[in-house]
């Protein structure tokens, strides 16, 4: 018997990571975070760059005493509360079921 089959035979944990159901999981769950987290970045260094390289841009004034570095900062807390309302509701449809699913299977073979 190799380690890798042995490995997988005493570890439940293991066993259940080389299972299709959990590389869908994986795959969902970088579906969604990988490309949020690189549209963030790129949010994130648009404002810093037009802040360094942009500074007339960022201090022209809205509305009289609002400038838009300061929307732009202010839009950075936004986005970040957005983007995490965004992952809460779609992780609950999406991965919790198929995550409770699997916990459920592994709670399963160790109670064995």
């Amino acid at each position: 018997m190799s380690n890798d089959a042995r490995t997988s035979a005493e570890d439940p944990y293991l066993a259940l990571q080389s299972t299709p159901e959990f590389q869908e999981l994986r795959r969902r769950f970088r579906g969604f975070v990988f490309p949020m987290t690189a549209f963030f970045l790129a949010w994130y260094f648009l404002y810093v760059l037009l802040s360094i390289f942009a500074p007339g841009f960022m201090g022209q004034r809205v509305g009289g005493t609002i400038t838009v570095g300061l929307l732009f900062g202010l839009g950075q807390f936004v986005t970040t509360f957005a983007i995490t309302l965004l992952y809460s509701r779609w992780a609950t449809r999406q991965l919790d079921p198929a995550a409770d699913a699997l916990g459920a299977r592994l709670d399963g073979v160790r109670e064995h």
